[in-house]
């Protein structure tokens, strides 16, 4: 079994991602391509003491590139989106 910290890569943080925290307190995260809801619920409230209601999985597929005649393509990513109990909040995704 993974760990939290191998589970929850990196938090995204986007003009959609900011406007979805201020009105409906969700967080999203780039997570491991082979986690699932459960563990991600886990792995958040294990790293940042919050209580999590509910979970939403989103597999991005990676973009196709060119440079001349070579092609090639992005990684795919797996994106959750986090909805935190009322009145909690993460620390460190605040602004000043």
């Amino acid at each position: 079994m993974k760990s939290a910290y191998e589970i929850i890569k990196r938090p995204m943080v986007t003009e959609k991602s900011t406007f979805q925290k201020k009105l409906f307190n969700k967080v999203s995260f780039e997570v491991d391509k082979l986690a699932n809801k459960i563990e991600i619920k886990q792995a958040v409230e294990d790293i940042f003491n919050v209580k999590v209601e509910k979970v939403a999985v989103i597999n991005l597929l990676g973009k196709k590139k060119r440079l001349g005649v070579h092609q090639g393509r992005r990684p795919d990513r797996k994106k959750a989106i986090v909805t935190l109990a009322k009145g909690e909040t993460i620390e460190l995704l605040e602004g000043p």
